[in-house]
């Protein structure tokens, strides 16, 4: 007879033990360049010891490139796809299937979201790829690769619809489609805002500018990059599940990611804001099956939405240790103890970089991270 110890854990989907490689890197005056995206790709290749690789040698746990959008990029390849493009415009990375069908209505469900939010589809564009880079292994869940052009409306005196009103309309349309799509296991919304994009997936660090074509061409600038090399231990590599999000990418673990997800669908009837008048229809504003870090950015990307800034947002997601400090500012106090009644810190220990194509941000959760 065999007896199991009652301390013996066994692994579950729920659990999470990442040691990823990750990184930023931004022009401190914002000045973009192809010489800034070719560095942070260099960098992201150094760090292909910090993720797993596949039997196939070919296939890693997933790495990627969160870019501030370079807009004078995708203007030139909007000219040469014939597509008109605005002087406010917004590019998304779409995976889809590989099933033209499928491919073709998930394209039609997300076009219909966006022009309810009252913006326009100038186009699609196949991303240009070296499929010949990609593995057995990641071949075998390879989605199709397309970017959305979507222009945003001028107002009645020819005003540009600001950043932020344009990303919420995005956010909801993208939100609305995953909705209609959710027996789609391919669609995934890799990035689709008008200030970044993302470019990932399931090949080796140093393989990522041979597959996707677009980070080889000098036009493609930008002033910050975040860039990341997945360690997935107990969840199998997908390739939505590559970092970066669309705000972060994370090294290590949320232990309190249960909790936390648990405590969002909770507290997701009380959440309310002006800007997001029918928030209540976006359901579930944090996913369940993804990663740990995955469900961080989704209640990250709901804050940003709903009006609040990224530093506000990330104060009351990942506070510091601020109960015991004597000599901490007293409205500084308040707002953290005000914010502890409403939101359950995400606590690891976690090392997390961000960008919104405006600020680049490094942080370090209340437990620290000892790899950072």
């Amino acid at each position: 007879m065999s007896m199991i110890s009652s301390h013996t854990h066994l692994a579950t989907p729920d659990d999470f033990s990442d040691n990823c490689g990750f990184g930023l890197i931004a022009h401190i005056e914002g000045k973009a360049s192809h010489d800034l995206v070719r560095t942070a790709i260099h960098s992201l290749s150094c760090m292909t010891h910090r993720g797993g690789v596949a039997a196939d040698g070919r296939t890693g746990d997933g790495c990627g490139l969160l870019l501030a959008t370079p807009s004078e990029f995708f203007r030139t390849i909007a000219d040469e796809q014939g597509l008109s493009i605005g002087d406010n415009f917004a590019v998304g990375m779409v995976f889809t299937s590989l099933d033209t069908d499928k491919a073709a209505y998930s394209q039609q469900v997300l076009n219909e979201e966006i022009l309810a939010q009252d913006l326009e589809v100038a186009g699609w564009r196949e991303v240009p790829l070296d499929l010949s880079i990609v593995g057995d292994i990641g071949r075998e869940t390879l989605p199709g690769f397309k970017q959305v052009f979507v222009n945003a409306p001028v107002d009645s005196e020819g005003k540009n619809l600001n950043a932020e009103d344009f990303n919420r309309k995005l956010f909801v349309a993208r939100k609305k489609a995953e909705q209609r799509l959710v027996n789609d296991e391919l669609f995934y919304v890799c990035s689709l805002n008008c200030q970044t994009i993302i470019y990932k997936g399931l090949v080796m660090p140093s393989d990522l500018p041979a597959f996707f074509l677009d980070l080889q061409d000098n036009r493609l600038t930008s002033h910050i990059v975040v860039f990341h090399q997945r360690f997935s231990t107990n969840t199998l590599p997908r390739w939505p599940l590559a970092q970066p999000f669309r705000y972060l990418a994370h090294n290590g673990e949320l232990n309190t990611i249960t909790g936390n997800r648990n405590w969002s669908e909770a507290r997701t009837p009380k959440l309310k804001s002006d800007k997001l008048p029918n928030l209540s229809e976006l359901t579930p504003l944090v996913n369940s099956t993804g990663s740990d870090s995955s469900s961080l950015d989704n209640m990250l990307e709901v804050l940003v939405s709903g009006g609040m800034n990224l530093f506000h947002s990330m104060s009351i997601l990942v506070p510091p240790a601020w109960q015991n400090v004597d000599s901490m500012d007293m409205d500084l106090r308040a707002f953290y103890e005000f914010y502890s009644q409403h939101m359950e810190a995400w606590d690891g220990p976690a090392g997390l970089v961000i960008q919104d194509g405006r600020y680049a941000v490094c942080m370090l959760d209340r437990n620290g991270l000892r790899p950072s």
